[in-house]
């Protein structure tokens, strides 16, 4: 087990370091201490070459503004807030509306953009980097301190975790997750849509037309929405569907199922990788990079639509009428504790 450290970019007089962690096969991640950002997961093959299965701009300073918000730490919360405004302990929140009517991925200046300090470690078995953030009180409108703490994780075994933890000295929200976008074929050799997904879920959560939660939670049976049985991502993505049209694609929520079984499979049959997700949160949004932006690539071009897939494990976002609020509420003095796990392996080899 390994880890390095480099200084890669200076945002606004502040050292950009990468934390670079490894096992001993060569598995790891590249993480930044400038919004907890992953720009690499390096992954084996089936021949044993070693990859990166996450979306990367080639220039790190597209890192700054990040528009797709590669690889980022989401927060305070996560996905869409309907109309930008919350009904918390009888007073009314209002946030800044940054995603059109509605607030999104915790306002204009969330922790996708925010320095974080950091510490290492390492055992014979897994090395960690851990960052940690202060979000003061009415940070993007959001009340109480917010004491943050994500620490990730490699391990011998080819995983790599995420563990977020969080308390905050009044009441307030907190949905915090990982906007890294997977392809599995590594280095964008191909889109995703002929890469397999499965997920764990029977229910959707549905969404209007400013892509805010309805309320409505509605079965995914015979949907385009259903991934029960293993199937290729663009099998049905462009089917004739209310809900698909809205999103332009796959960019919604669905509900897990209980218990800690596997959660999220994707696999990659050119490559042989498969990913194994586990998680303990109550829902997963999927984002079929349905509106690329204009950065250039590690490769060199632009992305484009369906090259990847953001997995985005959370609570449902906060839809019409405060819908599914209380799943964001953290209590004062409460311990926000989640964590998602991502494992690789290898189904076939030469």
């Amino acid at each position: 087990m390994e880890i390095l450290n480099e200084v890669v970019a200076n945002f606004d007089s502040q050292e950009v370091i990468s934390y670079n962690l490894r096992n001993s096969k060569g598995f790891g991640i590249n993480v930044l201490n400038y919004g907890g950002i992953i720009t690499d997961v390096l992954v084996p093959d089936k021949n044993g070459i070693i990859e990166n299965v996450v979306m990367k701009y080639k220039d790190i300073n597209s890192y700054k503004e990040n528009p797709s918000y590669f690889g980022a730490l989401i927060g305070r919360t996560s996905g869409r807030i309907c109309n930008g405004k919350v009904e918390l302990n009888g007073k009314i929140l209002e946030f800044n509306k940054n995603y059109g009517v509605n607030q999104g991925h915790g306002g204009t200046i969330g922790f996708n953009k925010k320095f974080l300090s950091a510490t290492t470690d390492k055992t014979e078995n897994e090395v960690y980097v851990e960052f940690k953030y202060l979000s003061p009180a009415l940070e993007e409108g959001y009340p109480g301190n917010f004491n943050l703490t994500v620490r990730y994780t490699v391990t011998e075994n080819n995983e790599f975790k995420i563990s977020y933890k969080g308390i905050s000295d009044e009441t307030t929200l907190a949905n915090l997750t990982n906007h890294s976008y997977f392809n599995l074929s590594g280095n964008k050799k191909e889109s995703v849509l002929n890469q397999h997904l499965y997920i764990d879920s029977d229910f959707l959560v549905e969404i209007d037309e400013t892509q805010v939660p309805t309320g409505e939670i509605v079965s995914i049976e015979g949907t385009p929405f259903d991934f029960t049985i293993l199937k290729t991502i663009g099998r049905d993505i462009e089917e004739e569907d209310p809900q698909l049209k809205i999103g332009q694609g796959y960019d919604h929520p669905w509900i897990l199922n209980g218990g800690k079984q596997l959660k999220i499979k994707m696999y990659h049959k050119g490559s042989g990788r498969v990913m194994d997700v586990y998680t303990n949160e109550k829902a997963v949004v999927l984002y079929s990079l349905n509106y690329p932006d204009n950065e250039i690539l590690e490769c060199g071009k632009k992305a484009e639509r369906r090259d990847a897939l953001a997995i985005e494990t959370q609570s449902p976002p906060i839809g019409i009428n405060n819908a599914f609020l209380k799943y964001s509420i953290l209590n004062k003095g409460e311990e926000y504790n989640k964590e998602t796990v991502y494992k690789f392996s290898i189904r076939e080899k030469k």
